[in-house]
């Protein structure tokens, strides 16, 4: 039986608005009632504001919006913290809002935006002459209230023009419940499979467990780290614990991208073999089709109408393709081939024995009045001393900072003349954060069971291993019945604790980036100790280059602080309590 594409939307219970609320929160929205949208708000610093509240809110950010932003100005209340002045710019400010919004109530924003002249040349440039450039000069936003993980990953897998925000699982309790049930992704074909009653009961049990070990986790972290506050406990309770919800959990995600993009996400999604995912591509298309058409018009093009279809099939069936070539030379008659691993791993795969050389060769490529030729320099550099290679690196680099503070001056496009090769295995949880470096290639496998999952070693001294094992054990069994009948649905009955491999090929740029970046105090432990190890690996192949590279290689049992800096804080309280 062919289901209706409406079967596969995720469930959403849209916020109830009073009557003038709703008058003034319609026109920065194309809707209120839907879980798919797009924000019609000029103001760049304002939507990039409501935007970024992604991460840290459990709720809509329609309903944010207008309580923070609209509400708190045609409404307007004194603070406390509020001066004569502040509070005279917030009552102007409300003026100039009434009257903006009094305005767009019969001037709507959709009509503004549809310039006869302007979309007239996008029609013509873009979808008849196919000058995709032109698609790179606007962009837009578009929200998506719930989606499961495994659908968000697969939009943000997409590397260039689109800029996305999730809600965090560091800053938001995903406990509570919604018309009594917990918000995650039931697949409609499970039913059809007859296991839909044996995935809920798995995930409910996850939710359940998630929610009956915050309290004692927060009361074993409050008696270990008595100087922290309840909510920088709760916070970290909530990181240490994230690996029980399951990749069908649903998040909020936020997307700004320009037009090329946003019709390549609908192109590699419009075909997908997962139904939310095809669900998503077309409610984005509607959405996004309502403000600019124009863009997406080459998707509704009936005289391009195979070719398209051609496109998408092609796009979403690369992995499909693949898979007789797999199972035929790669895959034994069982899982023995990739059982269960005891840890996560890096392996250093693939680098240039002479990276160091090329990286020299290119900060010297561009010096002033050089016109020597690539191979030249390079032939050069090969001749040089350890002590010569260094004094130019030195120079090169210079004025950037030792600190890991000063990690925003990034180096030199020279770094870029070099790649290594990582082959990663480590928890989906801390997966998402390095997944968001999207410049350099990535390529990940199917969320499976198959490498086993990370038990938080707080999770373990404070006694709750063994439910912690409870929640996910059951999985690996369901996974495998789920897969039988269809792998790609499989996926949604895997935790974020479960293990996965991919691969990143980076050049040396990027791989300074994301190192410096990920060590910091305040990442979290997991891929903090990922990047640590892939500057262990580098130290040994670029001797010289690694020495540049802002790395902290300190352990840290709670996030933003160190064991030095712990010690320090508790003889701080030992000497004011005598």
């Amino acid at each position: 039986m062919t289901l209706p594409l409406e079967a596969f939307a995720p469930p959403f219970e849209a916020d109830r608005y009073e009557k003038v609320e709703e008058l003034r929160l319609h026109p920065f929205f194309t809707n209120l009632n839907k879980s798919v949208y797009v924000p019609l708000i000029f103001a760049p610093e304002l939507v990039g504001a409501l935007c970024s509240l992604t991460s840290r809110a459990a709720q809509d950010l329609r309903y944010l919006f207008y309580h923070r932003y609209v509400k708190a100005f045609v409404e307007p209340i004194r603070e406390k913290n509020d001066t004569d002045i502040s509070f005279a710019v917030k009552v102007a400010y409300g003026k100039e809002l009434r009257d903006f919004i009094y305005f767009l109530q019969s001037h709507p924003i959709e009509t503004l935006y549809s310039h006869p002249a302007a979309r007239s040349f996008y029609l013509r440039w873009l979808a008849q002459y196919g000058d995709d450039s032109i698609a790179q000069m606007a962009g837009c936003h578009l929200v998506y209230a719930g989606l499961s993980q495994l659908a968000i990953k697969h939009l943000e897998d997409q590397r260039v023009g689109l800029a996305p925000i999730e809600k965090s699982t560091r800053y938001v309790d995903y406990s509570r419940k919604v018309n009594g049930h917990y918000l995650y992704y039931v697949d409609p074909t499970l039913k059809e499979m007859g296991l839909e009653d044996d995935y809920r009961e798995a995930t409910d049990r996850l939710f359940e467990t998630y929610g009956v070990l915050r309290q004692p986790l927060i009361a074993w972290l409050t008696e270990r780290f008595p100087e922290e506050k309840a909510d920088v406990i709760e916070k970290k309770a909530f990181d240490t614990l994230r690996g029980l919800l399951p990749t069908s959990t649903l998040s909020q995600v936020a997307f700004f991208g320009n037009g090329q993009a946003f019709e390549h996400m609908i192109n590699r999604s419009k075909a997908h073999p997962l139904g939310e995912i095809r669900w998503a591509a077309t409610r984005g298309d509607e959405e996004l089709n309502r403000i600019i058409p124009a863009f997406l018009r080459r998707l509704r093009d009936d005289e391009k109408k195979e070719m398209i279809v051609e496109y998408q099939s092609y796009l979403v069936g690369k992995k499909d393709r693949m898979a007789p070539y797999a199972y035929q030379y790669l895959r034994d008659s069982d899982h023995t081939l990739i059982s269960s691993m005891p840890h996560p791993e890096v392996r250093l795969v693939e680098y240039d024995p002479i990276g160091e050389e090329k990286i020299i060769t290119g900060m010297l490529y561009e010096a002033v009045g050089n016109h020597r030729s690539w191979s030249e320099i390079l032939n050069r550099v090969l001749r040089m001393t350890k002590e010569q290679k260094k004094e130019i690196v030195d120079e090169y680099l210079k004025g950037r900072g030792e600190d890991l503070k000063d990690r925003w001056k990034k180096a030199g496009r020279a770094l870029e003349n070099t790649f290594v090769r990582f082959d990663i295995v480590m928890n989906i949880g801390a997966w998402r954060d390095l997944h968001r470096h999207r410049m350099h290639t990535q390529q990940r496998q199917d969320f499976s069971p198959y490498h086993g999952y990370d038990i938080p070693q707080e999770v373990i001294d404070a006694g709750l291993e063994n439910a912690f094992r409870a929640a996910l054990d059951p999985l690996e069994d369901l996974y495998e019945k789920i897969a039988r009948h269809d792998p790609y649905v499989a996926q949604y009955a895997v935790g974020m604790a479960h293990r996965m491999r991919f691969m990143q090929w980076q050049n040396m740029r990027q791989v300074d980036w994301e190192v410096a970046l990920r060590t910091i105090p305040e990442g979290h432990p997991d891929y903090r100790s990922i990047e640590q190890e892939k500057f262990r690996l580098l130290q040994q192949i670029y001797p010289i280059i690694s020495q540049y590279i802002k790395v902290n290689m300190g352990q840290y049992d709670f996030a933003r602080r160190g064991q030095a800096e712990k010690i320090a804080l508790k003889e701080k309280k030992l000497q004011e309590g005598s």
